[in-house]
């Protein structure tokens, strides 16, 4: 019996012992509070607000440019704007316009038609050859526009600039009314005079034209300088440096430039003509200038004829396509000038 009450009493006292320890196990202990950073508001930057698309009988125009102009990025519509019309559809302009996008027109291009006024109209606008404007010589103050600005005209044919071919698919095209050339029995070329009426006219559509789409004056070129081998237009009298001078359009080099090379080029002339390395210098000169030609080391017919187109362009008082002092220093200077990128 004694027994028996010691073996109930030793489980009351372990049930007791164990009974405490889970009270204190089980003890509640209050959470510390976790303090929760205030999520931060950003301030709702301001909505620029777009110039409004214009509409005009119903035709839109965008006239303002929003993007880039460093980049020589442009969102203005020199025309109106050309929309799809999809077939239970509606095209809204809500969005209108993405700043990412610039002009086709990188270029200009001058010509001269070889032909009088007649009979230039009639093949610019008749046959498989066109421009996008045609100056006439007949002393008003009249320009034809042949082509609109944002279509391609058939002027350029086989063509190229620096990294770029075909422009005919970026550029503007301008013929002029001039009768080109005649050659005497020696076979030298005399090529006929602008009009002073015919001079203001290209300058004052070329500033225009140069200013709307920010064309590069590396980009204002002779149909000569984009296909030299098969082209002399506008040829040596027409006036590039007076369209440097007083409309500040187009490329000419520094005379201070030019002095600095000539002494070292005459002398480059002088020693080094026939060199095949010599030759294949000025060949690269005329490349990087924006030239597109072979470099074969020779004095061979394309590098003569580049060389004349060169002249007419640069150094229009003798044009004879054969490098000389002169020559060479103008070319390094224009180089100095206005680097390839």
């Amino acid at each position: 019996m004694r027994k028996t009450l010691y073996i109930i009493g030793l489980s009351t006292f372990v049930f007791s012992c164990t009974s405490q320890q889970n009270v204190k196990k089980n003890t509640y202990k209050p959470k510390t509070p976790v303090t929760q950073a205030k999520p931060t508001v950003k301030p709702t930057p301001p909505v620029v607000q777009k110039p409004k698309v214009v509409s005009d009988h119903g035709v839109d125009f965008f006239t303002t440019n929003i993007a880039d102009a460093t980049k020589n990025d442009n969102t203005a519509s020199y025309g109106s704007i050309v929309t799809a019309k999809p077939m239970g559809y509606k095209v809204v302009k809500t969005y209108f316009p993405a700043v990412a996008q610039n002009f086709r027109q990188r270029y200009l291009i001058l010509h001269y038609t070889a032909l009088p006024d007649d009979k230039s109209v009639t093949v610019l606008t008749q046959q498989a050859v066109s421009a996008h404007y045609l100056v006439n010589n007949t002393g008003d103050n009249e320009i034809y526009q042949l082509v609109d600005e944002n279509k391609r005209a058939y002027h350029a044919g086989v063509s190229a600039w620096r990294n770029d071919k075909n422009l005919n698919d970026t550029s503007i095209g301008i013929e002029i009314v001039n009768m080109g050339y005649t050659t005497d029995a020696a076979g030298k070329r005399t090529f006929a005079p602008f009009s002073d009426e015919q001079v203001k006219k290209v300058a004052a559509l070329v500033k225009d034209i140069v200013t709307r789409y920010q064309i590069q004056p590396t980009n204002v070129l002779a149909h000569s300088d984009i296909a030299p081998t098969r082209k002399q237009d506008p040829g040596p009298m027409f006036p590039w440096k007076k369209l440097y001078d007083e409309y500040q359009v187009g490329m000419w080099y520094d005379e201070a430039a030019k002095q600095t090379y000539l002494e070292a080029a005459q002398a480059d002339i002088t020693a080094r003509y026939n060199d095949a390395g010599f030759i294949f210098l000025i060949q690269t000169a005329l490349q990087k200038f924006g030239y597109g030609m072979d470099l074969s080391g020779k004095w061979d017919d394309a590098t003569k004829k580049t060389i004349e187109a060169f002249q007419y362009h640069f150094r229009p008082q003798n044009y004879d396509g054969i490098m000389d002092g002169e020559t060479w220093a103008i070319l390094q200077a224009l180089n100095q000038k206005y680097p390839a990128k």
